[in-house]
């Protein structure tokens, strides 16, 4: 399966709230790409009205992950095919490949991510 790439642009714990969009500018069965202030990158799910925030790049050669497939509550990376799950950061296709994955709360129609 490759050697794994560690994620560069992966944004550090620091339990801040930051609102990064409105909700319906991420329309059901979509992903997007959200670049905070410090260069670091989430990749924002909707999933049938309800959010999902996790690593964007697939460890496996650093495919952007909000660019990619979304079937129900998985991810395809579009490059190779690695699976994960967008709620909890899970890799379905190497255990040792998870993501990390972040809160997301929707509040008067905002999207609010704790990173």
């Amino acid at each position: 399966m490759g050697k794994e790439r560690i994620n560069k642009r992966k944004p550090k714990s620091e339990g801040k709230t930051v609102t990064v969009g409105r909700a319906e500018a991420v329309p059901p069965g979509r992903g997007a790409t959200v670049k905070l202030k410090d260069g670091s990158e989430v990749a924002l799910y909707n999933v049938g009205g309800k959010f999902y925030a996790i690593e964007n790049f697939c460890p496996h050669k650093g495919y952007p992950l909000a660019d990619s497939r979304l079937y129900g509550p998985v991810v395809e990376c579009d490059l190779h095919g690695w699976r994960f799950d967008v709620r909890t950061g899970e890799c379905f296709t190497k255990s040792s490949c998870s993501l990390e994955h972040y809160e997301v709360r929707i509040e008067d129609g905002w999207i609010k991510l704790t990173v």
